[in-house]
C-alpha cells in the first residue's frame, strides 16, 4: 500500500458516538493509532468489536493512549491478537491501570461466555468471549510508559507530548508533532476532566495546535452544581424508606470520587450511618493504583493522605472480595449503599444486585455518570419498566436517580474554558467522542465564541491534516 504524501487522519471509531475511540494517523511513512477503545452500548456498535478494524493492525507502528477507560483502551488485546507488535505509549499511571482494566475485562468476558453456555441464553453456540486473559497479557506486554510533560519519539519524524487532562488517574491530552515538508501539530484532548475536583490535579492548558480533536461528550449541557447535596438526599430518602442504594459505578474515577464525597459527608454528620459496601475487586485494585501515584494528586488529596484520611485506603467502605461475599449482600437486612461495577450496567457484579433489588420499590438505583445509548443504564435512565439481565426479564419498581454532577467529563462550559487556553486558534477543530446532538451543539458554541473552523467528525472518514482548515 502506497502511503499518502500528506499526513492524514482516519476516524476509525469515537466519531458520532462516545465509544470505540480510535484515530489513525498516517505520516512520514508511518502509522500511529491514537487510542484503541472498545465499542459499547447499541448492538450495532458492539458488533463492530467482532469485525476486523478498517486498517491492518500489523501495519501500525505504535499506539498512543490518552487514558485507561475501556472505550479508549479496551480493544488493545484484539489489536495484539491480530498482529500488532509495536509499543503502546501512555503515562505511567495509565500503564498501571491497564494491568487492572484489561485483565478484568478479559475475566468478565470469559465469565459471561461461560455463564451463557451454562444457562443457554446466548444466540451463539457456543458463546465465546471477545478476547481472553491470554490476549490481554499479550497487549500488556507492549505497554511503554512515558512521563507527562516531556516530548518523546514514537516513530521517526513523529514526536508526542502528554499533558494531564484531569479526567481520571493518568489521563492525558496527546500532542503529536509531525515533521517533514508539511509539519503539523495535532492535539487530541482525550477525555477532558474538570476543575476543582477532589483527588486529581486540574486539566493542563495546551498552547497551540494546527488540528485539534476535541471530545464532546457533554457538549450540549452543563453539569448540575451541588453533587454533594444530591448524594445526601438520595441516600437519606432511600434509608428512610428502608431501602438499599445500588450505585453502578465505573471502577476508575467515579468510584474514587464517590468514596471521597461519602467520607466527607459522613465527617460532617450529613449522612445516616448505614453500611457502605464496595463490591468491585477491580475498583479496590484501582484504589491501590491511585495511592501509588501521589504525583497525580491535588493538594486536598495530598493533605488527607498526609493526615491518614485517604478515602481510598482508609476503611470508609467494607470491601467485598469474593463472589460468595457479593451474593451474601442479598441477605443484608436494612439499608445500605452498594457500589459495584460497571458504570453503565453493561456487565459485572452490579447486574446481580440490580436483578435482586430492582423489583423492590424501597430501593434506589443511583446512576452517577453518562449512560451511552443501548446500555442498561440508559434504559433505566429513560424509564424502562423491565430490564433484561442474564437472559431474564426483571421488573423495575425501584426508584432511579441520576447525579450527573459527579461526571469526570468536562461539560460545555468547561470544554470552552479549556479552549480559552490556546494562544492561537487551530486551523481546524474536529469534534469526536460525542453523540450527534452534543457534538453539533458544541460546534455551534465554538463558532459563536471563538469563530474557529470546527466540524463534527464523520465515522470512517479520512482527512488531510496538512490541508485541514485551509482554503
Amino acid at each position: 500500500m502506497t502511503e499518502p504524501l500528506a499526513p492524514t487522519l482516519t476516524f476509525a471509531g469515537g466519531a458520532g458516538t462516545v465509544t470505540g475511540s480510535k484515530y489513525l494517523v498516517q505520516a512520514q511513512g508511518r502509522r500511529v493509532l491514537l487510542d484503541c477503545g472498545l465499542f459499547q452500548g447499541l448492538k450495532a456498535l458492539r458488533l463492530r468489536n467482532w469485525a476486523p478494524p478498517p486498517f491492518d493492525p500489523r501495519s501500525v507502528d505504535a499506539v498512543v493512549l490518552s487514558h485507561g477507560h475501556l472505550d479508549h483502551s479496551g480493544a488493545l488485546p484484539l489489536l495484539a491478537r491480530a498482529g500488532f507488535a509495536g509499543p503502546v505509549y501512555c503515562s505511567s499511571a495509565t500503564a498501571d491501570l491497564l494491568g487492572v482494566v484489561l485483565r478484568d475485562a478479559a475475566h468478565v468476558q470469559e465469565d459471561d461466555a461461560a455463564r451463557a453456555n451454562r444457562h443457554r441464553y446466548s444466540k451463539h453456540e457456543p458463546a465465546l468471549p471477545l478476547y481472553t486473559l491470554a490476549d490481554a497479557e499479550a497487549a500488556l506486554a507492549l505497554a511503554a510508559p512515558k512521563p507527562t510533560g516531556t516530548s518523546f519519539e514514537v516513530a521517526p519524524g513523529l514526536d508526542v507530548l502528554l499533558r494531564r487532562s484531569g479526567h481520571i488517574l493518568g489521563a492525558s491530552t496527546v500532542e503529536l508533532n509531525i515533521g517533514g515538508p508539511k509539519p503539523v501539530r495535532l492535539v487530541f484532548s482525550g477525555d477532558l476532566g474538570r476543575w476543582d475536583r477532589p483527588i486529581l490535579k486540574d486539566p493542563e492548558a495546551v498552547p497551540s495546535a494546527d488540528v485539534l480533536l476535541l471530545e464532546s461528550t457533554y457538549g450540549d449541557r452543563l453539569h448540575p452544581g451541588n453533587a454533594d447535596e444530591q448524594l445526601r438526599e438520595v441516600i437519606s430518602q432511600t434509608v428512610r424508606r428502608g431501602g438499599v442504594v445500588v450505585v453502578p459505578a465505573f471502577a476508575i474515577g467515579r468510584t474514587q470520587e464517590l468514596l471521597w464525597r461519602i467520607q466527607v459527608l459522613r465527617e460532617k454528620g450529613m449522612l445516616p450511618l448505614v453500611g457502605l459496601f464496595l463490591d468491585s475487586p477491580m475498583a479496590n485494585a484501582v484504589n491501590q493504583v491511585y495511592c501509588r501515584h501521589p504525583e497525580e494528586h491535588d493538594h486536598e488529596m495530598a493533605e488527607r493522605t498526609h493526615h491518614g484520611k485517604c478515602p481510598l485506603c482508609s476503611p470508609t467502605a467494607q470491601l467485598v472480595r469474593t463472589a460468595e461475599e457479593s451474593k451474601g449482600l442479598n441477605r443484608h437486612h436494612g439499608s445500605a449503599v452498594i457500589i459495584a461495577g460497571s458504570g453503565m450496567a453493561t456487565g459485572g457484579r452490579v447486574l446481580h444486585h440490580l436483578k435482586y433489588r430492582l423489583p423492590d420499590a424501597r430501593n434506589t438505583v443511583l446512576l452517577s455518570g453518562f449512560q451511552a445509548e443501548g446500555t442498561r443504564g440508559r434504559a433505566l435512565q429513560e424509564g424502562a419498566r423491565r430490564l433484561r439481565i442474564h437472559g431474564e426479564e426483571v421488573e423495575v419498581r425501584a426508584k432511579v436517580e441520576t447525579i450527573e454532577g459527579l461526571s469526570a467529563h468536562a461539560d460545555q462550559g468547561e470544554l470552552l474554558r479549556w479552549l480559552e487556553g490556546f494562544q492561537r486558534p487551530p486551523r481546524q477543530t474536529y469534534l469526536v467522542h460525542g453523540e450527534p446532538r452534543a457534538s453539533e451543539a458544541l460546534a455551534g458554541k465554538i463558532r459563536e465564541r471563538f469563530g474557529w473552523n470546527v466540524a463534527v467528525a464523520v465515522d470512517g472518514a479520512t482527512v488531510d491534516l496538512a490541508a485541514s482548515g485551509q482554503g
